[in-house]
């Protein structure tokens, strides 16, 4: 497994990879905010590799100086082997060498399940 900046070869599995993994409500404003991610940094869309093909995804972005971890989703055959952590490691430091004031955590229900992960690699939560 390696990490690396979305492609735009990635889009397809990525889309089906979140159409199974989030609820559809929650698919459908992550996939909006890809979208206008992609547009806007994408740089700060990351995605994690094995066997050619995009397995997570998290999708960061900056607002007034501060870095936001907005989205993670990892295929369900690859969850609990560390790609949810590695995933919002790199995308931490790609926020550390833009120099943001501060990393916060996008408060919605959809992220409430995961606040431990983001609290284990150190991004104040809550």
């Amino acid at each position: 497994m390696y990490i690396r900046s979305f492609q735009l070869s990635d889009s397809a599995p990525v889309t089906e990879l979140l159409r199974e993994v989030l609820t559809e409500e929650c698919c459908q404003e992550t996939m909006a905010a890809l979208t206008r991610q992609l547009s806007w940094d994408s740089e700060l869309v990351v995605v994690a590799v094995e066997d050619e093909l995009p397995v997570g995804i998290i999708i960061g972005t900056i607002e007034e100086g501060d870095g936001y971890f907005y989205r993670i989703a990892v295929h369900t055959d690859y969850q609990r082997r560390g790609i949810g952590r590695s995933l919002a490691k790199a995308l931490q430091a790609r926020f550390e060498q833009r120099k943001v004031k501060s990393v916060k955590v996008t408060a919605d229900e959809h992220n409430e399940p995961i606040l431990p992960l983001y609290a284990a690699v150190g991004v104040a939560v809550g």
